[in-house]
């Protein structure tokens, strides 16, 4: 395992934001580029943080910055798994590892109700932006029926601890959710 490359990408990360900031315009485009490196080689993530589960989707925290500059996460999707409607409030950026994800974008309406848009795919390579600017309500799922897919998020926060909003797809009814994670372990990055 070239859990190397997981260094590489915290390494440039925390460059990144001691020198720029974690504002969207300061990080995102080099963050895009430091995601894209990463999600090239499926070669690195750790076994126990590639599990997936009958009961719902897991989100794995592989790094949490000490200030919460930014964190990274795997996301891993057994067939036909799901997220609710939700929003970020942060950016975000989706990085394909294995399989395929399927994002459904929304926009609220006036009257508060929401609006789906296209959905798009993600193949393994394929890097996607989330985040007030881009469009930051979407509903997000394996798009393969018979095995699990895996995408690795890098967001400009603690994304496991900010409360957001799950809306009802049908009235637009927002409440309020942490998502946290589903292990208290992160990886060894010295592995």
């Amino acid at each position: 395992m070239a859990i190397a490359r997981l260094r590489r990408l915290i390494a440039g990360m925390t460059e990144l934001v001691e020198v720029r900031g974690n504002s969207e315009a300061a990080a995102l485009a080099p963050a895009h580029a430091l995601l894209a490196e990463l999600v090239a080689q499926d070669d690195w993530l750790p076994a126990a943080f590639a599990a997936s589960g009958s009961d719902g989707y897991r989100q794995y925290l592989l790094y949490g910055d000490p200030l919460e500059r930014f964190s990274l996460v795997s996301f891993v999707w057994g067939p036909g798994q799901r997220t609710p409607v939700h929003d970020h409030l942060i950016w975000g950026l989706v990085g394909m590892l294995r399989g395929e994800e399927e994002a459904t974008p929304y926009t609220r309406a006036p009257d508060g109700t929401l609006l789906a848009g296209a959905p798009a795919r993600l193949s393994p390579g394929m890097v996607a932006a989330v985040s007030p600017a881009h469009g930051d309500i979407h509903r997000v799922g394996n798009a393969l029926p018979d095995r699990a897919s895996i995408s690795i998020h890098l967001y400009g926060g603690n994304i496991g601890t900010i409360r957001r909003h799950a809306f009802d797809p049908v009235n637009g009814a927002a409440r309020d959710f942490v998502s946290g994670y589903s292990a208290a372990v992160v990886p060894n990055l010295w592995a």
